[in-house]
């Protein structure tokens, strides 16, 4: 039985480090993506066709 309840707190520790890391990554794209659109809208002036 103990190497069942090994098992599962490795999972659920692997769960939680995933979880942590894709919640930064989510974070850093939404931020890189607000910042280019503010550089976008600031400089939309500048843009002749």
């Amino acid at each position: 039985m103990e190497k069942v309840y090994k098992t599962m707190r490795n999972a659920g520790v692997c769960s939680i480090v995933v979880g942590i890391i894709i919640l930064a990554a989510g974070i850093a794209a939404g931020t890189m993506s607000i910042i280019s659109g503010a550089v976008l809208l600031k400089r939309k002036s500048n843009i002749t066709f």
